[in-house]
């Protein structure tokens, strides 16, 4: 007598889970990765770009980083007309804690309102869960430099280094090998870079496959910042992680 458990988000199966949000999950392994790493004096975020087309034309803006407010930024992994959603809900949560209170939302706080939404995905009939990940990376006066990872099913969790996406199981054994507490912000971006180099589907690590970001303080002051490619090539050339570029020059 078959139930099928897989077609309600609200259904538990006999084993006790949900299956839609298990496939919400399985949706984003198929997606381009991103991998973030915590540094002493910053958060690094780099993601990687699916060339879907060469008649594709390439958008200016960027496709997995985000800023959401002055002091937090994130990568994406998965749908992201999903994504898109969430993301202009965190914007309006924040500023909208910054009219009221006249400071910054903490960080951790502006997550879990996030998240909060995803789970109500989880529960309700007539919905599915948002097939999509996040990777935040902010500082707020509370807990200086933080980065968070959130699924579909609404859970969230402090990191000092995560990946998200395709591979990511590669990506987070790498990590754990050659990640170190004490590590600068320049190392974290030779790390991540390194990761994905050796995690990434395709063979070579070119500037129009990646995007690079970085969460720092400048002057007192929490500062976004995303590579240009020819900013890209530079540090790809420094890392001998490009060939070609490097015989170039």
């Amino acid at each position: 007598m078959s139930r099928r458990y897989d077609s309600r988000t609200t259904i538990f199966s006999p084993e006790g889970r949900l299956y839609q949000v298990e496939y919400a999950m399985e949706a984003i392994g198929n997606a381009g990765s991103a991998i973030g790493v915590l540094a002493q004096d910053g958060v690094v975020l780099v993601g990687e770009k699916k060339v879907t087309s060469k008649l594709l034309q390439t958008s200016t803006s960027t496709e997995k980083m985000y800023k959401i407010d002055d002091h937090v930024a994130c990568a994406v992994a998965g749908i992201m007309s999903d994504a898109n959603i969430l993301i202009n809900t965190a914007r309006v949560q924040a500023q909208r804690y910054t009219f009221g209170y006249q400071e910054p939302m903490p960080v951790e706080q502006l997550v879990q309102s996030l998240c909060d939404t995803k789970q109500g995905y989880t529960q309700f009939g007539g919905l599915r869960p948002f097939g999509v990940s996040f990777l935040f990376a902010g500082w707020d006066k509370n807990y200086g430099f933080q980065l968070y990872m959130s699924d579909p099913s609404g859970n969230y969790g402090g990191w000092k280094a995560a990946a998200i996406g395709a591979n990511n199981q590669a990506a987070r054994s790498m990590l754990k090998q050659d990640y170190k507490d004490e590590s600068t912000r320049e190392e974290a971006v030779q790390l991540v870079l390194k990761v994905l180099s050796k995690s990434m589907d395709s063979t070579s690590l070119t500037p129009e496959k990646l995007e690079l970001a970085e969460v720092f303080l400048s002057n007192g002051k929490v500062k976004y910042q995303v590579h240009s490619p020819e900013s890209l090539n530079n540090l790809l050339v420094r890392y001998g992680l490009t060939q070609p570029a490097a015989d170039a020059n």
